[in-house]
């Protein structure tokens, strides 16, 4: 059994992470609950939970040195744009200094370590107009939250190259799944429209907005495909000291995404347009050549990944 720490580990996409790893290894799991729910985390011998922030040094520095692990996956991150910029500060204690205390930690402390992988965000890219997303694509964040990570992915890379500590990183596009919480401000556009979705079933009263004219476009990855990526990443030798998209490499305009789901439930959903937000990235998707490269193939399409998403939401439901 190896040995991993997943920080955001009962959040959407670390719990999804700790469950798989803790079919057949020791995880533990490192969360503040702030934004991740404990019943998002399977009842295993395999999972150690510990409840605290990643912005507590003697925290880390504690766990660091009496745990020896051979994985890092650091997720933990304040995940909303909006929030980032209404809190910058505290955003950025999260989301960069967070990561640097924890690089040094590891540096210090962990021997024997394969791998540390860092979740950035496609937020770097910012109003970068040339598609697809390539990772060499010029870096124009426009927010704090895609400032931060940015320049954390530079530290991250900076340790592999000059204090030999193992890292990767990887740019995740537009994630979706089980274990999306619906109800929170952070949520992606796929868990708001399910939400609406579920009031429909109802027969309660709904409506999506949907500011611009519906033809923005993203890379929606099912949070399987995720998974299988950063396995990838964590085990890989010619992933060290290297960055990568997380997508499928395929746009889907928002349009496109409600059609999907209008189709998968048998339900119509009302819209009410507003105008476009000032800033919103009009189109995006990711070039993922390079995680091809080192066998990364996308199982889920949109359809198929939303039908897979659908059927989890009818049982939690029942």
């Amino acid at each position: 059994m190896a040995n991993y720490l997943v920080t955001g580990g009962a959040g959407f996409i670390g719990s999804n992470l700790t469950n798989f790893l803790a079919k057949e290894n020791h995880v533990v799991a490192v969360d503040d609950l702030s934004m991740g729910k404990m019943e998002n985390l399977d009842s295993s011998a395999n999972i150690e939970f510990i409840k605290g922030s990643i912005t507590d040094v003697s925290l880390m520095r504690n766990l660091l040195k009496e745990k020896e692990f051979d994985y890092i996956f650091h997720l933990a991150a304040i995940a909303s744009v909006a929030d980032s910029v209404e809190n910058p500060i505290r955003t950025h204690q999260v989301n960069f200094d967070a990561v640097f205390h924890l690089l040094e930690l590891t540096k210090k402390h962990q021997k024997m370590l394969k791998r540390f992988v860092f979740s950035s965000s496609a937020a770097v890219y910012g109003d970068e107009k040339t598609l697809p997303k390539q990772e060499e694509s010029v870096i124009r964040p426009l927010t704090p939250y895609a400032i931060d990570k940015f320049a954390a992915e530079k530290f991250v890379l900076m340790y592999n190259n000059l204090y030999e500590v193992p890292t990767s990183v990887v740019r995740f596009f537009n994630v979706y799944g089980p274990k999306q919480n619906s109800s929170s401000p952070y949520s992606g556009v796929i868990s708001i429209m399910m939400e609406c979705f579920d009031k429909l079933k109802g027969n309660l009263d709904a409506e999506f907005t949907l500011f611009g004219d519906g033809q923005q476009s993203r890379d929606f990855v099912f949070v399987e495909d995720v998974i299988q990526a950063l396995l990838l990443v964590a085990g890989n030798s010619a992933t060290l000291g290297d960055v990568y998209n997380l997508g499928i490499g395929q746009a889907t305009t928002l349009l496109e995404l409600i059609r999907i789901i209008e189709n998968h439930l048998g339900i119509k959903l009302p819209i009410i347009y507003k105008e476009a937000r000032f800033g919103d990235i009009k189109e995006s998707f990711a070039d993922i050549s390079k995680l091809q490269a080192i066998g990364y193939k996308p199982k889920n399409t949109v359809s198929e990944g939303m039908k897979k998403y659908i059927e989890y939401l009818q049982k939690e439901y029942e």
